[in-house]
């Protein structure tokens, strides 16, 4: 059993959204390297050989799409932060607010656009599938602008904001409907003066199984709650196989996802870092590449001289 199948098995029992990694989690994972490159002509050689690519993105990549974040100072909506919200407790306790906290957030989502970014990933995977290559995104993210580009070969493993799943029966099924109850309709307004709508359990989204009617939630990875084990084997699977691998937009700290890069990198697989500023994680990466996401990532996923299209 290879290295990163052993460590993210150990810790699938214990893999919960939101969850930092400890410095001696950092010391045991991790590998550190010497200080990566930003060279891109380097990057662009290794690029060119590659045949199956797994491409890592965060919240960064979205952000240049105008997607909040919820996280860090001013992340709010109304007076609560995303981990207020984001709870099986929270949901249990007042469904009808997390309801329009999340019905917020696809609304807002209905009106964003995939970017630069985004399409140069889907871009790239198409091209690359006509030469026998491959190339796979697992994404933090639950907006689905991947999926908007174009992007075929995705893992979400945090789930997504156009999915529900039945609180009853555990149906998951996807859902674009804007409201997505009537009772939702107008709500979810973010400013902090604004009062709960407080809808009956009953006018919230029910489920449509069978004549269910159990309550529908959104179809998440909550805070305190374990990713999904069938998600995970499809990543470690991708990522067992990658012989390049790219951590876009993502800050590095949120296990389980901060440890996939650092295990490829470990086993001597080329790592490319494309964000803002460097993370946690960059000096254990051959390759690390600042600023804007739909800045860097086109130039470097775009096609190589080498390359033949038929």
């Amino acid at each position: 059993m290879c290295l990163f199948q052993f460590t993210a098995r150990r810790l699938v029992s214990q893999a919960h959204c939101g969850l930092k990694a400890s410095s001696s989690k950092k010391q045991k994972f991790c590998l550190e390297m010497a200080r990566p490159s930003s060279n891109m002509a380097d990057f662009r050689e290794v690029f060119a050989k590659a045949k199956h690519i797994a491409i890592i993105t965060g919240a960064g990549v979205s952000a240049e799409s105008g997607v909040p974040t919820f996280r860090g100072a001013g992340g709010f909506w109304r007076k609560w932060q995303a981990q207020d919200l984001a709870t099986p407790g929270a949901f249990a306790r007042n469904p009808s607010r997390v309801w329009e906290f999340y019905h917020y957030r696809r609304e807002v989502m209905l009106s964003k656009h995939p970017n630069a970014a985004h399409i140069a990933i889907a871009e790239c995977e198409k091209r690359l599938s006509k030469q026998g290559r491959s190339v796979v995104v697992i994404t933090q993210n639950i907006d689905e602008l991947h999926r908007k580009a174009g992007t075929r070969h995705l893992l979400e493993i945090h789930g997504s904001l156009f999915k529900t799943r039945c609180t009853s029966c555990g149906n998951v099924a996807a859902n674009y409907k804007s409201p997505i109850c009537p009772a939702l309709a107008g709500k979810g307004a973010p400013d902090p003066d604004t009062e709960d709508a407080a809808i009956p359990v009953e006018d919230l989204p029910q489920c449509e199984e069978d004549g269910c009617k159990g309550l529908l939630r959104p179809h998440v990875v909550w805070f305190g709650e374990a990713l999904d084990p069938g998600v995970l084997t499809a990543v470690e699977k991708e990522l067992d196989i990658c012989d390049l691998c790219l951590v876009v937009g993502t800050s590095s700290v949120v296990y389980p996802a901060a440890m996939f890069a650092p295990q490829v990198s470990a086993r001597g697989v080329p790592v490319a870092e494309f964000n803002m500023e460097q993370t946690p994680a960059t000096n254990r990466f051959r390759f690390h590449f600042p600023g804007p996401c739909g800045t860097t990532l086109p130039l470097a996923l775009a096609r190589h001289e080498t390359e033949i299209i038929s």
